[in-house]
């Protein structure tokens, strides 16, 4: 396992935020991306080539050619090198140098020797992932074909830019929908009572009986105001941005998701890792948001401080109640605890990353990013831990 610690960008919180406000799902964009890894590998002459995009704990490849791989832990990828730099990254044998030489990959199968890496960069200056290729042998690239790798992952940013967008319009499309239909529902009402009164207004005029008749118009009048004054709450709240929902996950989505992320890592570490949910409720939807960001930061904390042969288990439960429906994540370890100083230092957004029981290398920015995620989304957070025994993590977030 690597104990070298990397560099990590500047700005890392501001990435991450910024790689997270795609609100990309990670799973389906390989089609969208496997030209641009085929067309890198065949320019530079090497068997593989990916794309991946780094969050703060793991590395999710979003398009490769030549190898069968999906995500992998920050900790065991290069590319978390390359998203440091501001142009390139290279090694030219892998094996030979300390921070990569035991990596599977390096030291097994595929035993690969030559890297080089690019960062895909946004026009902000955040990088969120790499293009990179790969070889099994010793490799190099002129300057020319390094220069067509950096214009493949602008290109790469470009695309991600253009989901963005479109992801955009299809929210604003929602929500012009939505408001028809709301202006719809909510104006009804008083136009069947502006009719009504037309026509028993029509019936008295009929008959000469203006008195009653202007006792009508004058209820038509005040009808037709309240019609106007709801007409212009709605569009107000409109204008306002109200906010519409996005993709949802439910109880058993959600566990599927952390099941699958978090297994291979506890098995490696072999620490126990389960995942409860609460039935009565499993199969309410509730928005995606950033709900993974912040269970995978707390459960990766978790496995990273816990000894082998320890405990890692996530409860979750949503409940459906008012004054409004609530998300209940609980995160609890048999690790080796934290001191009171250390959290309070997490919860004022100031703790410092260490070291984990393998001497796994600390992203201690995971818990304050958790802070703050949560607290701009009024929930609340708690740690409680007691030295050698464990630690639990509790979130409350409103849906």
């Amino acid at each position: 396992m690597n104990t070298i610690a990397a560099p990590k960008p500047d700005n890392e919180i501001d990435r991450i935020i910024a790689l997270s406000e795609y609100n990309l799902d990670y799973d389906t964009l390989s089609k969208n991306f496997e030209d641009l890894t085929l067309l890198a590998a065949s320019l530079c002459g090497t068997q593989i080539s990916l794309i991946n995009l780094l969050d703060n704990y793991t590395q999710w490849t979003v398009a490769q050619h030549g190898i069968a791989i999906d995500h992998m832990p920050c900790e065991d990828s290069v590319c978390q090198y390359t998203i440091a730099e501001e142009v390139e990254f290279e090694v030219k044998d892998l094996s030979a140098d300390e921070r990569f030489k035991d990596f599977d990959y390096v030291a097994g199968s595929p035993q690969l020797r030559y890297y080089y890496g690019v960062p895909i960069t946004t026009s902000n200056g955040h990088n969120l992932g790499a293009l990179c290729v790969l070889h099994k042998n010793q490799h190099d690239l002129n300057q020319e074909k390094k220069d067509l790798l950096r214009i493949m992952a602008r290109e790469v940013v470009n695309r991600l830019n253009t989901f963005k967008q479109v992801e955009s319009l299809k929210q604003q499309i929602k929500k012009q929908s939505d408001t028809k239909r709301m202006l719809a529902h909510d104006i009804r009402g008083p136009l069947s009572g502006i009719i009504g009164l037309s026509q028993l207004g029509l019936e008295e005029a009929s008959e000469g009986n203006t008195a009653d008749l202007l006792d009508y118009m004058r209820m038509i009048h005040e009808s037709g105001k309240s019609a106007i004054q709801l007409l212009e709450d709605i569009l107000n709240a409109e204008l306002n941005g109200n906010q519409t929902p996005g993709k949802t996950y439910n109880l058993h989505t959600l566990k599927d998701k952390l099941v699958d992320l978090f297994t291979p890592r506890s098995l490696k570490k072999k620490v126990s890792f389960t995942v409860s949910i609460s039935q009565p409720t499993a199969q309410h939807n509730f928005p995606k948001g950033q709900l993974l960001q912040i269970i995978a930061n707390l459960v990766s904390n978790a496995i990273k401080f816990t000894p082998e042969g320890g405990r890692v288990t996530v409860d979750l439960q949503c409940l459906i109640e008012e004054p409004f429906d609530r998300l209940l994540i609980d995160v609890t370890d048999t690790g080796i605890g934290i001191e009171q100083n250390d959290i309070n230092a997490i919860l004022e957004g100031t703790g410092q990353s260490t070291s984990g029981t393998n001497g796994e290398v600390g992203y201690g920015l995971g818990l304050t990013l958790v802070k703050q995620i949560i607290d701009a989304m009024n929930g609340t957070f708690t740690i409680t831990s007691i030295i050698n025994e464990g630690t639990t993590f509790k979130v409350m977030l409103p849906l």
